[in-house]
C-alpha cells in the first residue's frame, strides 16, 4: 500500500477516534464517595452522637430503632452531626438512599 492510500484510509479512522473519545469518557459514570454514618460510644449522659460524611449537601432524615428521629441539614462538605440522641441503631435517608450507621 503506498503512502497516499495509507493516509487516505487511516486518516478518517484516526480523526473519528479522536472525536469520539471525549464522548465515550463522558458516558462513564463518575463515582461519588459512599456516604457513611457512625454512632458514638455511650456518653456520660446516657446519650450518643451521630455523625456522617460523603452525603450531598441539603436535607436528610435520620431514624433510630428507639423511634427517635428527625431531619438534619447536610453541610457543604457533605458532613453532619446530631448530638445527644438515645442509644440505638440509626439510618440516614437522603433521596432514595439509606445509609446504616455503624457503632
Amino acid at each position: 500500500m503506498n503512502r497516499r492510500t495509507h493516509l487516505f484510509v487511516l486518516g478518517p479512522l484516526v480523526a473519528a477516534s479522536l472525536v469520539s473519545a471525549p464522548t465515550a469518557l463522558a458516558a462513564v459514570p463518575q463515582s461519588t464517595p459512599a456516604a457513611t454514618c457512625s454512632v458514638s460510644g455511650l456518653l456520660e449522659n446516657n446519650k450518643v452522637h451521630l455523625s456522617g460524611g460523603g452525603f450531598t449537601p441539603g436535607p436528610a432524615y435520620w431514624h433510630g430503632s428507639s423511634g427517635y428521629g428527625g431531619s438534619v441539614e447536610i453541610a457543604e462538605n457533605g458532613g453532619f452531626q446530631v448530638l445527644n440522641v438515645p442509644p440505638g441503631q440509626y439510618t440516614v435517608r437522603q433521596g432514595g438512599e439509606l445509609t446504616q450507621c455503624s457503632s
